[in-house]
């Protein structure tokens, strides 16, 4: 709902969906905590409007966090998507919290439901379905890549993608960090698509420093990008770089070499087209030599891209409609 980041509201809008509730969550300013209260007090008042007969969240978001929150507070029943990841971030810390907060969950690969299974969730509400991303990076409809270059006006037709959010933990060094990463990208001599960060802690630093590169020709900056217009990017890319968890999880998908940037996706899967780099001058240049040497072959960890078909057929089932909202942690035997 910010300008600041896109209104990429107006992507929901753009696909042609009629039921959408807008509610503003959140100012510029406000911190993760002030977003999650926000967010709590906006949905709580819709649940309570509306009377769900379920709720879905995804990911790692402090708006799923007040999701599965509000729907287990309201005894709504709540199914979380894509739980038992891990990175190395407060992300983690939201995604496990989500998971004890939900009833039922649509997990991406058999990893993710053992973590779930480690956490006191019951086998019997894990559905191993894949990643919903998976289904969009195979579609046959994603726009060419002439398309996205027209659409955004990008001028160069070879590039790297680059996307670098803050870890919240590490915000006093983040600066630095910036600071080291743009140097040794514009030292590089390559061109870059640059999407700005998520607005976690720190996001602030960043678009300060990416001050620094707006007005260099090899630098195409942008708030946000539709997702099968990014995809079409990346899976165009020379490589990616940054610390997204597109690196790991969709540049592979595609075949793209990633060079994954610092700490924040410690533990995660990682593909071996990813390559992991210390935010050093040598450490960023040697990686990005190593990255766009590695043979472009795709891997997928996240399913087969049929994640849709399996959610439909879950739903369909009149049993799915009567699991309890009693939750009990289950202990390992």
């Amino acid at each position: 709902m910010l300008a600041k980041y896109g209104y990429t509201c107006e992507e929901v809008e753009r696909v042609g969906f009629s039921n959408i509730y807008k509610y503003i969550n959140q100012n510029a300013n406000d911190g993760m905590d002030q977003v999650l209260a926000k967010t709590v007090n906006g949905l709580s008042d819709y649940i309570r409007e509306v009377q769900p007969d379920l709720l879905i969240v995804h990911g790692d978001r402090v708006e799923a966090l007040a999701g599965a929150t509000v729907g287990a507070l309201n005894n709504v029943l709540t199914a979380h998507i894509e739980g038992g990841e891990v990175s190395g971030t407060i992300d983690e810390l939201i995604r496990h919290a989500v998971t004890k907060m939900s009833h039922i969950h649509f997990v991406a690969n058999q990893a993710a439901q053992r973590r779930l299974i480690q956490l006191g969730e019951h086998e019997k509400v894990i559905h191993v379905i894949g990643s919903p991303d998976v289904d969009v990076m195979n579609s046959s409809s994603l726009p060419t890549l002439d398309e996205v270059r027209r659409h955004y006006q990008i001028g160069f037709s070879e590039y790297a993608v680059l996307a670098f959010h803050p870890v919240t933990t590490e915000v006093s060094k983040l600066r630095e960090q910036v600071r080291t990463m743009i140097d040794a990208l514009e030292r590089s001599g390559r061109n870059y698509v640059v999407i700005y960060p998520n607005n976690d802690l720190g996001a602030e630093i960043i678009l300060e420093e990416y001050k620094r590169i707006e007005s260099n020709p090899r630098f195409k900056i942008f708030p946000s990008m539709r997702f099968e217009y990014f995809l079409s990017l990346l899976k165009h890319a020379d490589f990616m770089i940054g610390n997204s968890s597109a690196g790991v999880r969709e540049a592979p998908h595609f075949g793209v070499p990633a060079v994954n940037l610092g700490s924040r996706q410690h533990n995660r899967v990682m593909s071996s087209l990813v390559v992991n780099a210390a935010l050093t001058p040598d450490g960023i240049e040697v990686a990005i030599n190593n990255a766009v040497a590695l043979p472009r072959e795709a891997e997928s960890l996240f399913g087969d891209g049929d994640s849709a078909r399996h959610f439909l057929e879950i739903l369909s089932d009149e049993s799915f409609w009567r699991h309890s909202k009693q939750k009990h942690f289950i202990d390992l035997h």
